[in-house]
């Protein structure tokens, strides 16, 4: 396990990447059935004829997923990944057999000036299949805290 970082620890240009998660269709089907029961993630014949043209991942599946590998093993905050804003897209459809990980920088770091011990950290990251395909792309401002004395 990494070391946990605080907003001290954290400076723009930091990369970070996280291990691989592999996706299959009765993982994208069982999330689906649960989430997003719509006919392009509940199978293979119900998708072939709709816009993706055969079965995709709901984007909140992609989403959750790299939420996992962020936690996991991608962005050791001290505190926890707590989100307070997200900018996200989807430029490509995830499908089964993709072999996702992200790939995370800092882009701004500011300390709060109206609450001391915590700030703002701007990320953006790519969650990336095997072959380079970037399946979401998110730009998120991160509550931080500053290390306790």
């Amino acid at each position: 396990m990494p070391t946990p970082l605080w907003l001290d620890d954290i400076h723009v240009g930091d990369r970070f990447r996280t291990d691989t998660y592999d996706l299959t269709a009765e993982a994208i089907i069982a999330f689906a059935t649960d989430w997003d029961p719509q006919p392009f993630h509940l199978g293979e014949d119900t998708a072939r004829d709709t816009f993706f043209q055969g079965l995709a991942a709901s984007g909140w599946q992609t989403a959750a997923i790299t939420m996992r590998l962020l936690v996991t093993t991608g962005f050791p905050l001290a505190t926890g990944i707590i989100g307070a804003a997200i900018d996200l897209t989807w430029p490509t459809p995830t499908r089964p057999g993709d072999q996702l990980h992200v790939e995370l920088e800092v882009t701004d770091v500011r300390e709060s000036k109206s609450t001391p011990g915590r700030g703002f950290i701007t990320t953006k990251y790519d969650t990336v299949n095997q072959h380079g395909d970037v399946r979401q792309h998110t730009t998120g401002r991160l509550l931080a805290f500053t290390k306790p004395q």
